[in-house]
């Protein structure tokens, strides 16, 4: 399983038929048994499987957003979160008093928000792949039907792992190092609306550093020029890609930050060329680290386009074999379909009887 948990706890955040928030705290932490330890796995699947992540790190009264409200003489109080998880890590208080000032934190944070739900407050502290996270996440419940000893059936509240949407992920480790630079904590993005992760990060005392995608298709889009103008053979241009792409997607899987020049070396241990030489020689500016965007990955493996009812992805190695293009007429010539779809096609066309 590759994970050990330390320390994790689960306190109950309700809200009363009058509308109030409260809590229903544990009296200890949870036992590190399989069962928390599979609870804790997995969450921690699950959240790296999310692919709408954002990346953070906390702020504070000297922080350069708020330069301007300095400026206008406010007062600028430092978050409280923080504050609580450093005295933790300092060892002036337990990971239960710790999680309950956070459950505390929460339920007056939620007051301010118009936020309707009843769930759990999960905190653990973990280790996984070398690294130590502590993971602070809002669990929603659904009503289940569990069978009793007795064989009986009630309905219970169940956690519903799978539709998290509250929920961050620290670093601890890079927190510890890199206290006042980076972005060791990553959040689940919300979709529509006034996110849902930016009421989280109010509650966190965090502020959104870096855009994933954004970094990533500026990675993609030199790799792309690398492979162009450094006038490789089809066979060559495919493998920087290909080992691009799989060296991001490990990154991404593991929740790690793509790192340039480790990137780099990995594919200069191959023959391709650098990277980074080749952005220095450009003048273009590239993070050393940032976190990988799953989907914006794609486009260094494959072309896909959508629109008009017509929906079409290849694999790029496809490109100039089985499938032409025309530029002049705008029209793509496949030769040979997959078998699932040619069923189709000769179905409708009555060919198959």
């Amino acid at each position: 399983m590759n994970l050990t948990v330390t320390a994790s706890i689960v306190h109950h955040v309700y809200q009363d038929p009058q509308g109030e928030f409260g809590v229903r705290f544990s009296p200890e932490a949870l036992n590190i048994d399989t069962e928390v330890t599979t609870l804790v796995h997995e969450f921690n699947e699950v959240y790296n499987a999310k692919p709408a992540k954002g990346y953070a790190s906390f702020v504070n009264q000297d922080d350069p957003m708020y330069a301007d409200a300095r400026a206008a003489g406010e007062v600028i109080p430092d978050p409280e979160f923080p504050r609580l998880l450093d005295a933790w890590l300092d060892e002036k208080t337990t990971f239960v008093e710790f999680s309950r000032e956070v459950a505390q934190l929460l339920r007056s944070e939620l007051g301010k928000y118009a936020f309707s739900e009843s769930g759990f407050l999960l905190l653990a502290d973990y280790e996984h792949s070398g690294d130590r996270f502590l993971v602070v996440s809002f669990l929603p419940v659904r009503e289940g039907v569990m069978i009793q000893p007795d064989l009986r059936v009630h309905k219970s509240a169940q956690l519903d792992i799978n539709k998290i949407q509250l929920a961050a992920r620290i670093n601890l480790t890079e927190y510890k190092a890199n206290m006042d630079v980076g972005f060791y904590v990553s959040f689940i993005k919300g979709r529509a609306g006034r996110k849902v992760s930016e009421f989280f990060l109010d509650f966190l005392g965090c502020a959104e550093r870096v855009n994933a995608k954004s970094s990533t298709k500026q990675l993609v889009d030199t790799v792309q020029a690398l492979v162009k103008e450094s006038d490789l053979t089809p066979d060559s241009a495919s493998h920087v890609r290909k080992e691009v792409f799989d060296y991001c997607g490990e990154r991404w899987q593991q929740g790690e930050q793509v790192r340039i020049d480790e990137l780099d070396s990995r594919l200069q241990e191959s023959g391709a060329p650098s990277i980074r030489s080749f952005t220095e020689g450009k003048g273009v500016e590239l993070a050393n680290e940032f976190p990988a965007d799953r989907a914006s990955l794609r486009q260094l493996v494959k072309f896909q386009g959508q629109g008009g009812g017509l929906s079409v992805a290849f694999d790029q190695t496809m490109f100039g074999q089985r499938i032409r293009y025309d530029a002049d007429t705008d029209t793509l010539t496949i030769s040979g379909t997959p078998p699932n779809l040619r069923d189709q096609l000769r179905r409708y066309l009555g060919l198959n009887d």
